[in-house]
């Protein structure tokens, strides 16, 4: 079975905790819509993950059954130890080219497009990081480490990442100094002139000592979260294409054919010299950044809230099976399909949060349609999603039209 099955209670019990400290502080560190929007990221990047880390997986072990230059181990320790601290170390290049090559900053922004930093933010992950992302780790299955040690060390790094998204920890001495730590990745995810671009390592802070990358997180400065461009939305697949369809833009309208390469090459926020003449970038103010909010009614709150919680569990339904076909009696569902659904299901809500035109209706569709592999089971099963489906074209709320805002 999938592991991050068995990690994701741990996942929101360690939120529910992060949450209750932060209330005892009387500190607000979790927005419905903004939690939503993350966490469903998440869900939306595992469940396609099921079929997208095939493809990468496959490249490493096909490069490691015939290209390796050595064959190393799995019984030894020292390859599980240096698999690590190699893995840990292309990863460094491959955050850092994230943030310095518009191509792969198109992947990354979804981790950084929320204004909160909590244990949700972790959870924000992109669902294509996968196109591009394998070219970092061919060193390692050129080595010769076995891809059961590729993938244990993988998510050895990616699950300590987890717990420096937050602002309950403050800063921890010399801890801070070898390893990544909550305070280092604040200073990671701030939008501040002095924070931008630093701190990259997963799990060793030191390969930004040893590569001019690091920053200290300072009193006199609080970091602002975020990125320069705010994405304005809770939609989880406008989240994942935004830089892409600005970049294919640029791409398309830009008179010189270099150019239209650059644009995918450069750093971001770069643009053709024709095009930012036509319209010159607005300067970055951070004292006028303010959260993406739109309003809900204690309904509506508390209908999206229950909605994401059964969503989260069918997400992880799917991640159990595998991408394997769902079965209720003598009603078979393809995986892909399964998949498909809690997708879309999370799409529709996150936009329904900002009540965009259509979105009640397709929800309700959306949920009407999960009904019918239900009946087999239960009939009162089969119409939770159909009451569900009806409280999304009745319960109130209030409109809030893309760019509304909310003071911080």
């Amino acid at each position: 079975m999938n592991p991050i099955v068995y990690a994701i209670p741990v996942f929101f019990v360690l939120m529910a905790l992060e949450w209750a400290v932060a209330h005892a502080r009387q500190q607000r560190v979790y927005r419905l819509g903004d939690t939503i929007a993350s966490v469903g990221l998440g869900a939306v990047s595992q469940v396609s993950g099921l079929y997208s880390k095939a493809i990468s997986f496959g490249i490493y072990v096909l490069v490691a059954q015939h290209l390796a230059l050595f064959e190393l181990p799995t019984d030894a320790w020292w390859v599980w130890v240096t698999g690590l601290i190699l893995y840990d170390f292309l990863y460094y290049w491959n955050h850092r080219l994230g943030h310095e090559v518009a191509l792969f900053w198109a992947a990354h922004v979804v981790h950084h497009q929320s204004e909160d930093f909590n244990l949700g933010t972790a959870l924000r992950q992109s669902s294509s990081g996968f196109v591009a992302g394998w070219i970092f780790y061919v060193p390692m299955a050129l080595l010769g480490f076995p891809p059961l040690v590729f993938a244990v060390v993988a998510l050895i790094d990616l699950l300590y990442q987890y717990w420096i998204h937050t602002e309950q920890i403050g800063r921890l001495g010399w801890f801070d100094r070898v390893f990544a730590s909550p305070s280092n990745h604040r200073v990671h995810h701030g939008v501040n002139e002095r924070y931008l671009d630093k701190n990259y390592g997963g799990i060793l802070i030191l390969w930004d000592r040893m590569f001019g990358t690091f920053e200290d997180e300072r009193d006199d400065d609080p970091v602002v979260y975020g990125t320069r461009k705010p994405l304005q939305s809770h939609d989880p697949i406008w989240a994942n294409l935004e830089v892409y369809a600005a970049l294919a833009r640029d791409s398309w309208r830009t008179r010189k054919l270099a150019d239209k390469l650059r644009v995918w090459l450069k750093p971001p926020g770069w643009r053709p010299p024709d095009l930012a003449a036509q319209e010159p970038a607005a300067q970055f103010d951070i004292k006028a950044v303010r959260k993406y909010d739109p309003p809900l009614s204690t309904a509506a709150a508390i209908y999206a809230g229950l909605l994401f919680v059964l969503l989260v569990a069918a997400g992880t339904h799917v991640l159990a099976l595998g991408g394997a076909d769902l079965v209720r009696g003598d009603i078979q569902v393809p995986g892909a399909l399964y998949a498909a659904w809690v997708v879309l299901s999370l799409w529709a809500l996150g936009r329904w949060t900002e009540q965009r035109g259509g979105s009640q209706l397709l929800l309700a569709g959306l949920l009407a349609a999960a009904s019918v592999p239900l009946w087999p089971g239960s009939v009162l099963l089969a119409l939770l999603p159909l009451a569900l489906g009806i409280g999304a074209m009745t319960i109130p709320a209030r409109p809030a039209e893309r760019g509304e805002l909310a003071t911080q």
